[in-house]
């Protein structure tokens, strides 16, 4: 099934060249989770901040068992650092 895959700030290098911007459309198997969905792009765990399903906030430890639907969009943002 398909999703809308998005990295954000410099998460968007791991995304494949296909890409349009920040974000590219996936296939994926139904019955893997958020964490089997990103692993092949090798995003170091520890940039994994802010996961977001369809503008929902998922908690981290639900990240291991939650599964996506058919046009869903997975949003993914680094920590942020500022002054």
């Amino acid at each position: 099934m398909k999703i809308t895959f998005k990295l954000f700030a410099t998460l968007g290098d791991y995304l494949p060249a296909h890409r349009k911007g920040n974000e590219v459309e996936i296939d994926i198997d139904p019955a893997h989770s958020i964490m089997q969905i990103i692993e092949p792009y090798g995003l170091p765990p520890k940039l994994v901040h802010l996961v977001l399903v369809n503008g929902h906030y998922i908690n981290p430890e639900d990240r291991a068992t939650r599964t996506l639907q058919e046009g869903d969009a997975l949003a993914i943002w680094p920590p942020i650092a500022g002054g």
